[in-house]
């Protein structure tokens, strides 16, 4: 079962700060900013945290990690945006 996590973070270094994106864009959905959302199963998570605390610095940059629930449960409208929208990641498979 795969539950929805919002995970944002504060790297500061610049060199960090872009090694962080591109492990969560490996993982999730570019909200804004420092901001994803992912849909990861527990393996996943795992996974996510690991390649994460390769490439950050534990005394300077912090990483925050919200389980918003299942995936198909309330998590699909647990989102709210004010302003110009953030899409959530698609539930369903694209073809391109």
């Amino acid at each position: 079962m795969r539950s929805r996590f919002l995970v944002t973070y504060d790297v500061a270094d610049p060199k960090r700060l872009r090694q962080v994106f591109k492990v969560m864009k490996g993982f999730g959905t570019w909200l804004q900013l420092s901001v994803f959302s992912c849909d990861l199963t527990e393996m996943t998570l795992v996974a996510m945290k690991a390649e994460l605390t390769k490439v950050m610095h534990h005394t300077e940059d912090a990483v925050l990690i919200v389980d918003v629930g299942p995936s198909d449960g309330r998590a699909m409208t647990s989102f709210e945006c004010l302003g110009r929208a953030t899409r959530p990641p698609d539930k369903e498979p694209r073809i391109v």
